[in-house]
């Protein structure tokens, strides 16, 4: 996995308007099945070859919520980091990933509300430069006052 900073904490206090932090990796067969069972979602459009060729995806695809869940580690791990609270995540996912491909999460600051120490992220995926996911995250920051 690449990203442009490390792992940590932003606090509510450090962050700014345009901040932005992403990662990028590639989803693999081991990826799919993982989630799979982890998810119990055995959907067989993202684990059987023969079944997903005949689906309008014409191959077998990640599950989106798989994709989503590199956006969950962008803000959990760099913006804001270790000790976020997830408030609420929109999401709209406009093309398939398929096993193989480079995901690039990037998360940006659109709105600060010092006082609640809430945070609204602009959020995407891109495969190849083509958007594959869209949407934003309202978090609650953690704060030096209260760590």
């Amino acid at each position: 996995m690449l990203d442009n900073l490390p792992r940590g904490t932003i606090c509510i206090e450090d962050i700014e308007m345009g901040m932005s932090r992403y990662l990028q990796k590639v989803v693999t067969d081991e990826d799919i099945e993982m989630f799979a069972q982890i998810s119990t979602d055995r959907n067989p459009v993202h684990l059987d070859d023969d079944y997903a060729r005949d689906t309008i995806f014409e191959g077998r695809i990640a599950h989106g919520m798989l994709t989503a869940g590199l956006i969950s580690a962008v803000i959990g791990e760099q913006l804001p980091g270790h000790g976020t609270v997830y408030m609420g995540q929109s999401l709209k996912f406009l093309a398939p990933v398929r096993p193989g491909d480079l995901v690039h999460a990037e998360v940006k600051v659109i709105d600060i509300d010092v006082s609640k120490r809430r945070v609204k992220l602009d959020c995407h995926c891109e495969v190849d430069g083509k958007k594959v996911l869209v949407g934003e995250a309202m978090v609650m920051a953690p704060s030096r006052k209260f760590d």
